[in-house]
């Protein structure tokens, strides 16, 4: 039987990221084999389906669309076997207070480094102020744990440099191969019409548009591109991304917010998946990518080192190189065929089902 386990979260439904992407999932998938995992989350305009159980939150103010959750526990969460935090902040401090009272394991997950967060609240030295105390608070949180759960070798091996000497194991967020899928030449083609896209290749991009991405990156290659870049997704640098591709000579679209039925159509309508963004623990709009059968050029830092294999699934470009993003981009549209394939020989191997059996492990561990 599987433990009952009570995920706590402060983002959620209706933002859409990877962290709410990977809670649900894991969520979803834990009850379809017969476990529990209450979600406790911020209160927003998401009505709770099933198992969900909001908290009085307000709006944040310094990133919209993001909610902040009172750091309480709800009510009716039942017995429980795991606390699950994934985040170090409001609710993950209700969660570490659960898992103390109740005498309970608490596994805490590693998404994003909290430092990276800094430029929403500061600039300059009161930034870099910000980003010191931050990761201090995020070292005390993830040492307090009895498990730290990190999506890729690269996350982990970022931690046990910042001193974190907690038991952490991989568990990668899996992705949804029974909707990340290649789509037929007619669904591309409707896709292209419905979004106005032109014939020929696509470079493109979806995901939040944040400022720690490194989405400029993009900006740079796309004036030497024979090629039409298209962005999706949207995001605080949004704006700035918009008015400086105004000024390039260059086919920019941006295509906003997609809901998440269109966006197998959009990686199997790109040729290549750029992605310039350092900061990822796994990348797993990349792995999205790669089960629709679309190559991936992204940076050789952080997971993107490991989740992007050099020569089969995409290649891989050192940091601030746009020769060498660019001549990535250039050899992965000359190579697609032989690309596609080993991308899509990948799939059981990124899926939703091996990312589970990771996770009941790692509960293992704790219980």
């Amino acid at each position: 039987m599987l433990p009952a386990v009570a995920a706590f979260t402060d983002t959620y439904l209706p933002t859409v990221n990877g962290v709410t992407y990977t809670v649900q999932s894991w969520r979803d998938r834990w009850q379809e084999r017969g476990g529990r995992m209450p979600v406790v989350y911020p209160d927003s305009p998401h009505e709770p389906d099933g198992d969900e159980r909001p908290v009085a939150s307000v709006s944040f103010p310094f990133y919209e669309g993001f909610y902040a959750g009172a750091p309480w526990v709800p009510d009716g969460l039942g017995e429980l076997d795991v606390v699950h935090a994934h985040t170090p902040f409001s609710l993950g401090l209700a969660a570490r207070r659960l898992a103390r009272k109740r005498d309970l394991p608490l596994v805490a997950s590693y998404h994003t480094p909290t430092a990276e967060y800094a430029d929403y609240l500061a600039s300059g030295r009161l930034a870099d102020a910000i980003e010191r105390v931050a990761r201090r608070y995020e070292r005390w949180y993830l040492t307090s744990a009895d498990a730290v759960v990190v999506p890729s070798a690269p996350a982990k091996k970022q931690l046990r440099d910042t001193g974190i000497d907690t038991a952490i194991e991989i568990v990668p967020n899996g992705v949804d191969t029974d909707r990340f899928a290649p789509v037929s030449e007619a669904e591309r083609a409707a896709f292209r019409e419905r979004h106005g896209l032109p014939a020929g290749p696509l470079v493109g991009y979806t995901g939040r548009h944040g400022f720690e991405k490194d989405l400029d990156a993009i900006l740079d290659v796309a004036p030497t591109l024979d090629a039409t870049v298209v962005f999706g997704g949207d995001g605080p640098a949004r704006s700035a991304l918009e008015a400086r591709a105004a000024d390039l000579d260059a086919d920019i679209r941006f295509l906003g917010f997609l809901d998440r039925e269109e966006l197998p159509a959009f990686y199997a309508t790109l040729d290549v998946f750029a992605f310039p963004s350092p900061v990822e623990t796994q990348g797993l709009v990349a792995l999205e990518a790669n089960a629709c059968g679309t190559p991936v050029v992204g940076v050789n830092a952080g997971a993107l080192a490991e989740t992007v294999v050099d020569g089969e699934t995409g290649y891989r470009f050192e940091p601030g190189d746009v020769d060498g993003f660019r001549a990535g981009i250039e050899r992965a549209l000359d190579e697609l065929d032989a690309l596609r394939d080993a991308c899509l020989a990948r799939r059981e191997e990124i899926g939703m089902d091996a990312a589970i059996d990771a996770l009941a492990d790692a509960y293992a561990t704790v219980i």
